[in-house]
């Protein structure tokens, strides 16, 4: 005799009725047999215990079989436990009646042991497969809420990192991503000029419709050039390329988002004088090393690049003036020419020993100037 795990509840209001199912089971192998003596009880029992499958009487005092299964059937947690009636009533509106309640099977009273055996025996393994499916369908629902719950974080995500990093925090690869590391990267500051004249005279709804104009523009312009933006500081803007990816020339997109900065700045610039407001946008970028990495406390993480690249980089946005982009030697020599620029001349920046030589970027990739066409320009000037 092989031993079954399986929980049974026996169910009737006679006692060697009882008895004799119970003494049957136990010699089928199924040990862990309980009995009620009627339908309350028996509810009862299911409540506070598990069973794998029901074997129920129909006629019962206080609460009968039909009762008892509408009961089951009616309950989200019960309604899965399988149910075998067992009665004398054989006539075939009861059983019709108890299938339609739900039963999983009928036999007549008195029952044949080798049919109980195999009536018993399929319920429970139905019982089986219904909660393997059950239980792949959770893990099913589970896998899908993860799923959903990253695509969220993901979203909020995207709203703090660049989506690069975003995607590799999510993904479980940004770990060392947000370890400290040096690298060299191009930092990018802008600032809005005539900002605190603005803010001194305008209301905060102003003030903050302006800030939500600015940023969606250039926050577009970032992330179309592969831009990590650090932080937002009112006006001003730090942006840095080549981490966490790493850029095949992050100068090239640093100069090409300046330059489509000022591009799109022009039309938001106009709309604001129509309103009264007086915004011009500087820029300065600085190519170097510096050490990145999160930084904060649990509960509040920024990505950081530190650096005296940064400082240069913030310096040259506040010498530039409305509609420059101003960068410094080193930085030019990275893109060997392909941007055409002004020289300003040495100048002296603040937090920096030495003079720097700052250039102001007008285009990128566009043909050098023809020094004939130059010198006739200056003839013509001069009236020579």
């Amino acid at each position: 005799m092989k031993l079954v795990a399986a929980a049974l509840l026996v169910v009737d209001d006679n006692e060697d009725n009882r008895y004799t199912l119970t003494r049957r089971l136990n010699r089928e192998g199924y040990t862990n047999v309980t009995t009620a003596n009627d339908g309350r009880q028996a509810l009862d029992l299911l409540q506070s215990k598990t069973f794998d499958l029901v074997l129920l009487d129909i006629m019962m005092p206080e609460l009968n079989g039909y009762e008892v299964l509408e009961h089951l059937k009616a309950d989200a947690e019960l309604r899965h436990v399988p149910v075998i009636m067992i009665s004398a009533v054989e006539d075939l509106a009861s059983v019709v009646r108890c299938i339609g309640l739900g039963a999983e099977d009928y036999l007549p009273k008195p029952f044949d042991a080798t049919l109980l055996r195999a009536r018993v025996g399929a319920s429970l393994e139905k019982k089986a497969l219904r909660d393997e499916v059950l239980a792949w369908s959770k893990t099913l629902e589970e896998r899908v809420q993860e799923q959903v719950s990253q695509l969220h974080r993901l979203g909020r995500l995207r709203g703090f990192f660049s989506p690069q990093l975003a995607d590799s925090i999510v993904s479980g690869g940004g770990e060392d991503l947000l370890k400290t590391h040096r690298r060299e990267v191009v930092v990018v500051f802008l600032d809005l000029r005539g900002f605190t004249v603005f803010t001194d005279s305008a209301e905060p709804e102003e003030v903050m419709g302006v800030l939500a104009e600015y940023h969606r523009v250039m926050g577009q312009l970032i992330m179309t050039h592969a831009g990590t933006l650090e932080r937002f500081a009112g006006d001003g803007m730090m942006i840095f390329f080549n981490d966490p990816i790493e850029l095949e020339n992050p100068t090239t997109n640093a100069m090409r988002m300046a330059l489509a900065m000022q591009e799109k700045f022009v039309p938001l610039c106009a709309s604001w004088k129509k309103r009264g407001y007086d915004l011009e946008l500087g820029i300065g970028i600085a190519r170097g090393y510096a050490m990145l990495g999160a930084i904060g406390f649990d509960g509040r993480w920024d990505y950081a690049c530190i650096g005296s690249v940064t400082n240069l980089a913030a310096r040259l946005c506040s010498e530039a003036k409305g509609g420059q982009i101003l960068t410094n030697q080193k930085t030019l020599e990275t893109v060997e020419g392909s941007a055409r620029v002004d020289p300003q001349g040495e100048v002296t920046l603040e937090g920096i020993s030495r003079p720097v030589p700052v250039f102001n970027v007008t285009a990128f990739n566009a043909p050098p100037p023809d020094p004939r066409a130059e010198r006739g320009q200056r003839a013509e000037g001069t009236g020579r």
